[in-house]
């Protein structure tokens, strides 16, 4: 009889060893093969099972609330999530999803995640070990720590004015503080609720279909991921090029510019849309937007000074990140003298985004330097921890300060004494620079409306702001109506909310 039972124990014991060594296999090399597997509803099922950290936005105060001097800025959460008490137990929800959509993006539990609740997702899920005081402890025990939370640079007022003065116009907005490269408006339209993909009922599936099929593109973030043939507005890049390289020396001088311009090697007459421009000086043809003088001035720069200068800008760079990915503008690299001319007053094949544009205004704004731009200030635990801080970078120096100065001249007399004249602001220094952009076959679409401009109030020592404007399927009638009328005013309306002379909040849709 005892020799059965030790029988029987060395069985069950081997038995257990088994155990053991195939738990101890599976925890040391397949484990990660059945948490990605699609059949394994316990991650997903842990990642809902808590509320997901907050985006914020603040609101620098002028004074703050004891009395003392100094400035303070107020945070406020434009996210939350809600118990549902269903098995994936926590949705996201959204303060004025609409408005901020093209910041946020959206967190389902159905289509995943986009912009900062995809580039955040690990803090925000409480995935980052960075949230856990014993990384080791919670990996083992599998024990997911709450989320953290991210502060935007998005001003919220300058926000609002430039959704309120979109309206129902189709477009996109970027304002960016030239001096650091903080993003305070990231804007387009027409937008959506990212709330109705929160969840996982059929009304999901609905609202997904509807904002995919929907021809205005909703879900389409067209101040980062659109580019658009940027028109006149391209011409702020000419001109620095043919400082830079000296094409022309003197913004005051006459230029040897016929009109029409009769592109090189072509039988192509290029005309213009505005008299005066024959001969006209730089700055003249800048206030009247010429596009006979910048087609031959950009000619005669020259294609690898012109694609330099681009380049410098920003343009051909397909690595910028905001954290979410800007799509990346184009300058062609190779091309005849005639497409460079076309390309140089921002036709043929030169695409860009509107916060490249922008980029364009804040390197001129801020003395030639181009600060890298950015949407996320601060990472921070639950509990306000810092655990990550943004801080203002040099992303290039596209142009001397000189340069700057010289381009600032020339868009100051575009706005006072040209086709920007709808962005003049009382009490501040305005320059900018309108564009109409042709575009499709025969430029038979209707067309794109640009302003690109910066904003100093009297008495301060730097422009404040510098935004970029566009609006798709503007009317227009001849060169630079559609931008001065339709892009101008509402530059106007996010230059003045910048300047802290924001319209009252009674716009807000």
């Amino acid at each position: 009889m005892t020799r059965y039972i030790r029988r029987t124990s060395v069985f069950c014991l081997l038995l257990l060893l088994a155990l053991l060594v195939n738990a101890g296999r599976i925890q040391a090399f397949t484990a990660r093969s059945y948490d990605h597997n699609p059949a394994n509803r316990r991650p997903t099922i842990a990642r809902y099972d808590h509320p997901r950290g907050d985006i914020l936005i603040g609101r620098t105060t002028a004074r703050r609330p004891d009395g003392l001097p100094g400035r303070r800025t107020e945070w406020q959460p434009i996210t939350g999530s809600r118990d549902t008490g269903q098995r994936l137990r926590y949705e996201r929800t959204y303060a004025d999803g609409p408005l901020y959509a093209p910041v946020t993006g959206f967190s389902s539990q159905i289509y995943g995640t986009s912009l900062v609740e995809r580039a955040a997702d690990a803090v925000l899920s409480g995935a980052d070990p960075r949230l856990a005081p014993f990384p080791l402890w919670n990996r083992l025990t599998r024990a997911r720590p709450p989320g953290g939370d991210v502060r935007t640079t998005i001003d919220p007022a300058v926000q609002r004015a430039a959704f309120a003065a979109l309206g129902r116009k189709k477009g996109a907005i970027a304002a960016i503080e030239p001096a650091t490269g903080r993003i305070l408006a990231l804007v387009s339209t027409p937008s959506y609720d990212p709330g109705t993909l929160s969840g996982t009922g059929a009304d999901v599936l609905r609202h997904w279909a509807r904002l995919n099929a929907d021809a205005g593109r909703p879900m389409l973030n067209r101040a980062i991921r659109q580019t658009y043939p940027p028109g006149s507005a391209f011409k702020v890049v000419t001109a620095a090029a043919a400082l830079e390289y000296e094409t022309v020396t003197d913004i005051d001088a006459r230029t040897d510019s016929p009109d029409p311009y009769r592109l090189p090697g072509t039988l192509t007459r290029l005309g213009n849309h505005t008299g005066g421009c024959e001969d006209a000086s730089l700055r003249r043809a800048f206030a009247r937007s010429c596009n006979t003088v910048f087609a031959r001035v950009g000619a005669r720069t020259g294609l690898d000074a012109m694609a330099t200068t681009a380049e410098d800008f920003g343009f051909n760079d397909a690595s910028l990140t905001i954290p979410s990915r800007v799509a990346k503008s184009t300058f062609a690299t190779e091309m005849d003298t005639a497409q460079l001319a076309l390309s140089s007053i921002g036709q043929y094949e030169t695409r860009a985004t509107p916060l490249q544009m922008a980029m364009v205004a804040a390197a001129v704004a801020a003395g030639g330097d181009l600060m890298r731009p950015y949407l996320v200030d601060r990472v921070t635990t639950a509990g306000g921890t810092p655990l990550a801080t943004a801080r203002p970078r040099l992303l290039r120096q596209p142009m001397s300060p000189r340069t700057a100065a010289q381009l600032r001249r020339m868009m100051i007399s575009a706005v006072t004494d040209g086709t920007g004249a709808a962005a003049a602001l009382p009490g501040a220094t305005v320059g900018g620079k309108t564009g109409t952009a042709q575009h499709g076959v025969g430029n038979a679409g209707m067309p794109y409306a640009w302003f690109i401009g910066w904003a100093r109030a009297d008495g301060a020592p730097q422009p404040a702001v510098a935004t970029a404007v566009v609006v798709e399927d503007a009317a227009a009638r001849r060169d630079d109506i559609s931008g001065a009328r339709a892009a101008a005013p509402v530059a106007r309306a996010v230059l003045r909310a910048a300047l802290g002379d924001a319209p009252p909040l009674g716009a807000r849709r």
